[in-house]
C-alpha cells in the first residue's frame, strides 16, 4: 500500500478537567497495546485517573486495555453505541482537531504527520485559551492548579 492510500489512526487522550490533550499518538493502526503504551506513558507523568471515558473501538475494548485498567484500578466507562453525546467533550475536541489540523495538512509520510500533529498538540495545550478555564490555556490552567 502506497502512502497516498494509507489511512492514519490517531489515538487522543484529553483530560476533561484541565482540557489538556495528554496524547496524540499517530500510526497506521491502533490496537490495545497502543492504548496501554500510551496509558503507561501518560500515567507515569500525571498519575492514574479514576475513570477513562472511551468509545467502543476495539483498541479500548481489547483484552490488554481491560487488563491494564483492572491491574491499575481504573474504571473504563464506555459510551453507548451510537451515542456520541456520552463523551461529548472528546467528540468536540476531535472535531476541532480534525478542522484545525487534519483537514488543513497534507501528510507526506508518517513522520511528517507526527511532526505536524505534535505541533498542533503543543499549540492547543500551550496557546489556546478556553472560556471554561477563565481564558487560560490548558497548560496555564494545569499550572495554576499546581500552585
Amino acid at each position: 500500500m502506497g502512502w497516498q492510500e494509507a489511512e492514519l489512526r490517531i489515538l487522543t487522550f484529553v483530560d476533561t478537567f484541565t482540557r489538556e490533550c495528554l496524547a496524540a499518538d499517530v500510526g497506521y493502526r491502533m490496537r490495545s497495546e497502543n492504548v496501554v503504551n500510551a496509558l503507561a506513558r501518560v500515567t507515569a507523568e500525571r498519575g492514574k485517573p479514576k475513570r477513562i471515558y472511551c468509545d467502543n473501538g476495539s483498541e479500548f475494548a481489547g483484552r490488554m486495555t481491560d487488563l491494564w485498567a483492572y491491574a491499575n484500578k481504573v474504571e473504563l466507562a464506555f459510551s453507548r453505541p451510537g451515542k456520541p453525546t456520552d463523551n461529548a467533550y472528546i467528540e468536540s475536541f476531535n472535531g476541532s482537531f480534525r478542522d484545525e489540523c487534519l483537514n488543513l495538512h497534507w501528510f507526506d509520510s508518517l513522520s511528517d504527520a507526527r511532526v505536524k500533529i505534535e505541533a498542533w498538540h503543543k499549540d492547543y495545550n500551550e496557546s489556546r485559551p478556553h472560556r471554561a478555564l477563565n481564558d487560560l490555556s490548558p497548560a496555564e490552567y494545569a499550572a495554576s492548579l499546581a500552585t
